[in-house]
């Protein structure tokens, strides 16, 4: 883990998704600049789509070479191809359906009525493979090193579809596995191990509302990753909290500055 984590606490969940999505905007301009593309792994759940909302309302948002950003999930509910809770799903309604993405960039995980049927081990497998292809040898795992590896924290601390004590958080080696009895529906699901997020350049953890405070309390308080996978997810060059004044209510003050917006 390189440092600690960094915290920016907003006076409220709209402040925050559109300060996120200015400064995802501003990392991909600047990952595009450097290297001539980016690459963005994305969250569901209501702060992650509220970013990519705020991103879409964004005047600046064609500053982004659309055609050159690579879109990756975290996780996503093993459901039928464009089932309302797929996580690809609501990305493409918040934000996806109205930029140019190259279609062959949008690295969606598998549906359950795709090639792979009901069986989310193999379209685990499949998702791995696919992720393994487009890492260089100069990356750091078998997965591309992500500029921006965005994560939104569960009420229970959980990260993607990794949950407290649950084996998916256990794992050290796959980087993607099918998640099966999954606490919360659906219970299926397909999930990036902390492996593959922590070989993100930055890891982005999104918290709003005052569910999300005691979550964000115990992840920052020194927890074990088994008992608060959101403890154990951190980039190799930054990890960055972004935080609602609601989420960070139980957080020593001193952990961070007066709300900046």
């Amino acid at each position: 883990m390189t440092g600690s984590p960094q915290l920016v606490v907003h006076r409220d969940k709209e402040l925050m998704a559109q300060a996120a999505a200015a400064r995802l905007l501003t990392k991909i301009v600047d990952a595009q600049t450097a290297r001539g593309s980016a690459s963005v792994v994305l969250t569901g759940g209501r702060n992650g789509n509220g970013l990519l909302a705020a991103l879409a309302a964004s005047p600046a948002r064609d500053a982004i070479d659309w055609s050159r950003l690579d879109l990756w999930w975290g996780d996503e509910r093993f459901l039928p191809e464009g089932d309302p809770d797929r996580n690809v799903t609501q990305a493409r309604e918040a934000l996806l359906d109205a930029v140019p993405l190259d279609p062959a960039r949008v690295h969606a995980m598998p549906a359950s009525d795709g090639a792979y049927g009901s069986d989310a081990d193999a379209a685990a497998e499949a998702y791995a493979a696919e992720l393994a292809a487009a890492a260089r040898p100069e990356n750091h795992a078998r997965v591309p090193s992500f500029d921006v590896l965005l994560l939104g924290v569960g009420p229970d601390t959980h990260v993607a579809s990794l949950f407290p004590e649950h084996p998916g958080v256990r794992e050290t080696e796959r980087m993607v596995i099918g998640v099966h009895g999954a606490p919360k529906p659906p219970p299926t699901r397909i999930s990036l191990t902390l492996p593959a997020i922590r070989a993100a350049r930055e890891v982005w953890l999104l918290a709003a509302g005052e569910d999300k405070a005691k979550a964000a309390a115990i992840a920052l308080s020194g927890a074990g990753e088994i008992q608060a996978p959101a403890a154990g997810a951190y980039g190799r060059a930054r990890t960055l909290w972004l935080l609602d004044s609601a989420a960070a209510s139980q957080l020593p003050r001193e952990l961070y500055p007066a709300a900046t917006s």
